[in-house]
């Protein structure tokens, strides 16, 4: 019965993932916010003049596009006997993108990123736009989530016992929405039994 489902979805090959906000963050809190809930993008815990991180991260759909609320900290300073002298804030930035495929990974293409207040209002100054802009510049060049690695990686698992093996001989990303409540991502692949 399972090689006879195998055999009909063959000819539709087409399957549409729908990957929740809330397992984003989840596999964010567990991957990437490791130190104490923490992504540090410049130095870390132990250093107190000069670090930089994020926290908090809370992503959603807006407008075709994805959105993400973190808070930043930051401080760009020098340690003078025991002080810190220098630049320092801390503020909710707000990120949003466009996701696209490429090479089998999903990666982000206009990147925006702003400053806000507590209340949501835009935070301006040197110190809001230098980060927002290195933000920007390092999420558009960094984030490579290597999607086909990952299907090869679940699709070609075998139970322990089995008498056939899984080969996964072609994949792509075809189309990604941003939904309000998912990133709906559909996938062309062929998947051999042997």
């Amino acid at each position: 019965m399972f090689l006879l489902s195998l055999l009909f979805l063959s000819g539709a090959r087409a399957a549409e993932l729908q990957i929740y906000y809330t397992a984003i963050q989840k596999i964010l809190a567990q991957e990437v916010f490791t130190n104490d809930g923490r992504r540090y993008l410049r130095g870390s815990p132990a250093e107190k003049c000069s670090f930089a991180y994020l926290e908090h991260p809370e992503l959603h759909g807006e407008n075709g596009r994805l959105a993400l609320k973190a808070r930043f900290t930051g401080r760009s300073a020098l340690d003078v006997f025991g002080r810190c002298i220098g630049l320092g804030d801390s503020f909710d930035v707000y990120i949003t993108a466009v996701p696209y495929e490429h090479n089998q990974s999903i990666g982000l293409k206009d990147v925006r990123v702003e400053g806000r207040a507590a209340r949501g209002e835009p935070r301006t100054g040197y110190y809001v736009r230098r980060v927002c802009a290195a933000l920007s510049d390092s999420l558009r060049k960094q984030f490579d989530y290597r999607v086909g690695d990952q299907a090869r990686r679940i699709l070609e698992q075998t139970a322990p016992q089995a008498a056939y093996r899984q080969e996964l001989l072609d994949f792509s990303v075809t189309q990604m929405q941003v939904m309000p409540d998912a990133l709906v991502v559909t996938v062309d692949f062929r998947l051999a039994v042997k």
